[in-house]
């Protein structure tokens, strides 16, 4: 293993907005995999399920949000922690490349999934060469 692989990451908590709702908000992590016909998004949101999930597509911003259940955690003394507990939420501008109308989500064991289907004037395709 390199030295990287075993690093701690630390979660980036949100600082700019101000939230309605008491307790921290983080940035989930995410990958973002594209293959020729759609892009695929996972985010990581431990805590989150799909009862405390919202996905919108406004003005062509995604937004991600998940809400974890702080109640959980009021009587909670740790000895020592390096995971911090909060809510999570995060936008991403989508290009016209992506048909917003076909977008996917799903979220298993905490991480969300998102399959952005590209439009199809976005995809790649062959143009067939005729001979004169």
């Amino acid at each position: 293993m390199t030295e990287q692989e075993l690093s701690v990451r630390t979660k980036k908590e949100l600082a700019k907005e101000e939230h309605t709702r008491a307790g921290r908000t983080f940035m989930p992590d995410v990958d973002i995999y594209e293959t020729p016909d759609k892009l695929w998004l996972w985010a990581d949101m431990p805590g989150v399920d799909e009862k405390s999930v919202d996905v919108s597509l406004a003005d062509g911003v995604l937004a991600i949000s998940g809400q974890v259940a702080l109640q959980e955690y009021d009587n909670l003394n740790p000895v020592y922690t390096e995971y911090r507990v909060g809510n999570y939420q995060r936008r991403f501008t989508l290009s016209d490349r992506i048909d917003s109308t076909r977008i996917t989500a799903r979220i298993t064991n905490g991480v969300l999934e998102l399959e952005l289907p590209k439009a199809e004037a976005a995809k790649p395709r062959k143009i067939a060469v005729a001979a004169q």
